[in-house]
């Protein structure tokens, strides 16, 4: 009971703090933590020693799940050289130039204790930049390149933090142990990914009924990463392979039920996950100051320092790799030269969350030796870093893509997109109507054909104005009155006794889809 009261407290208080976020227009993640830094220094509030295990291995596999199942497979293709760039080259860049700068600073300490803080403050955040990239409403292709980066930059940072840390408590680190290490993190992990990705496509494929998708949905990112974590490979490499293959494949694997379903599970999820991530973030504070010992001055200095690398190298590697690349004629013909404002916001949204911080607590005891340094030192750096670019590229992050003035994407363009296919899906549900017209009456294949006419006319028209109220706004007006008016009847029925509950339930069921569904058309 006592264990469970701060967990219930905690989501209580992330729930709240994003219905605030959403009332003042700000971004929730920002408000979270700002509200975490404020709580931690309540007395008498429950405090948390974040877990870097539970962060890595309870929490981050199902938000980089349920990001993968999202991303569009073929767009990750169209964008892997940008996502590699980042997701590697600039990780490791950061890396070195973060090491450097603190190992010129503190030079009594090894460079390789400095490179891992390096390898823990390099990789932007999958959670912070899906939550805040989104809710800016960037260009589709920006999202595409800062999510496809989140997602696999952990991994790279993972990794060489691993080989960091083996150099700084006296293991022996030469080429060929970086090459198989490297190997068996990142090849085991797609290799344990893709087989995971078949293993649990093959039973949502037999799967019927949407509550045991939906569990096996809630289990998938869990095994996954504890096979690959057994076989000492990453993890979050392998939980991103099968969730970008079951995501692009999720059409075939379930039925109509079970991806409505999952749908809904996965938002809620994700939205408690992230929220509770933010908040924990924030309260991590008091303890993070607890064990410092360093003098202001050089505390002051040394952050210094090390946020303006982090900032600093983002946009120094993004500007080089943005147009040297182009230099390549067939890179040239295939993506035009871009304005640097892309360039620019790119590098503004590289927020730092919850896995630096995880990392950053996994960071060793001691070095070789048993020799100590400041470990609190360099958590208080990370944590630094997180609150810097989270909160402050993260709270300027909008303001700066409206002064870009970034071209957005083109709504006439999508709905004249979607409308050419529609056509063809309406053509295609038209013929094999035709195929089947003798097997029903005449009535219900009437209706069958307004139906599908209904559907490419309700698309044609989003090409219109706004100017004034289409006939599937007005279809939908009407008819959701006309939904309240019989939710009314059924409950004054359940009142009086006239009905029983289950008829209730269903009947509410049946007009809770359709009025889902009107919803839909009007976005």
């Amino acid at each position: 009971m006592e264990s469970l009261f701060p967990v219930v407290v905690f989501l209580a208080i992330a729930t709240l703090g994003a219905a605030l976020a959403r009332r003042l227009g700000l971004l929730a993640p920002i408000v979270l933590v700002v509200l975490g830094l404020a709580l931690s220094f309540v007395p008498g509030f429950p405090q948390v020693e974040l877990d870097p295990e539970l962060v890595l291995v309870g929490i981050l596999p199902p938000l980089l799940y349920v990001a993968a199942l999202e991303t569009s497979v073929p767009a990750f293709k169209n964008n892997i050289r940008p996502i590699l760039l980042l997701a590697v080259g600039l990780v490791l860049f950061t890396a070195f130039v973060v090491g450097l700068v603190l190992h010129l600073l503190l030079p009594q300490l090894p460079f390789a204790i400095c490179l891992a803080l390096g390898a823990v403050v390099a990789p932007p955040d999958a959670v912070a930049a899906t939550a805040v990239a989104r809710r800016v409403g960037l260009p589709r292709r920006v999202v595409t390149i800062l999510e496809g980066e989140s997602l696999v930059n952990d991994a790279t940072a993972l990794v060489l933090l691993r080989v960091a840390t083996m150099a700084t408590v006296g293991s022996a680190v030469g080429t060929d142990k970086i090459a198989i290490e490297v190997l068996r993190s990142t090849g085991g992990g797609i290799l344990i990914g893709a087989l995971g990705a078949l293993v649990f496509g093959f039973l949502h494929r037999r799967i019927t009924d949407p509550l045991l998708d939906n569990a096996l949905s809630l289990i998938i990112p869990f095994a996954v990463v504890f096979t690959a974590e057994h076989l000492h490979a990453s993890g979050v490499v392998a939980v991103v392979v099968t969730g970008l293959v079951l995501g692009h494949k999720l059409p075939q694997l379930l039925s109509a039920a079970s991806r409505l379903q999952i749908g809904a599970f996965w938002r809620l999820v994700r939205f408690l996950l992230e929220g509770l991530v933010f908040l924990l973030v924030g309260l991590q504070l008091r303890e993070v100051l607890r064990d410092l010992d360093e003098p202001i001055g050089s505390l002051i200095l040394i952050t210094f320092a090390v946020l303006a690398a982090v900032f600093l190298t983002r946009f120094v590697w993004l500007f080089p790799a943005t147009y040297l690349a182009r230099l390549v004629p067939r890179v040239r013909r295939r993506d035009a030269r871009p304005s640097p404002k892309f360039p620019i916001i790119i590098g503004w949204a590289g927020m730092r969350g919850v896995v630096t911080l995880a990392a950053a607590l996994a960071l060793p005891l001691t070095l070789a030796g048993d020799e100590p340094y400041p470990r609190a030192l360099f958590i208080w750096l990370a944590f630094a870093v997180i609150v810097f670019t989270l909160v402050g590229q993260g709270a300027t992050l909008p303001l700066v893509a409206r002064r870009l003035k970034l071209p957005q994407d083109d709504p006439v363009q999508d709905a004249l997109s979607a409308a050419g296919v529609q056509q063809q899906a309406s053509k295609a549900a038209q013929d094999r109507l035709d195929e089947m017209a003798d097997s029903a009456p005449d009535a219900v294949v009437d209706r069958l054909r307004r139906a599908v006419e209904d559907r490419t006319n309700m698309a044609w028209e989003r090409l219109g104005g706004d100017e004034r109220e289409t006939p599937s706004q007005a279809y939908g007006r009407l008819r959701q009155e006309m939904i309240d008016a019989e939710r009314d009847v059924f409950r004054a029925a359940r009142d009086s006794g006239r009905i029983p509950e289950e008829v209730l339930v269903r009947a509410y069921r049946d007009l809770d889809l359709e009025e889902s569904l009107l919803r839909e058309v009007e976005k």
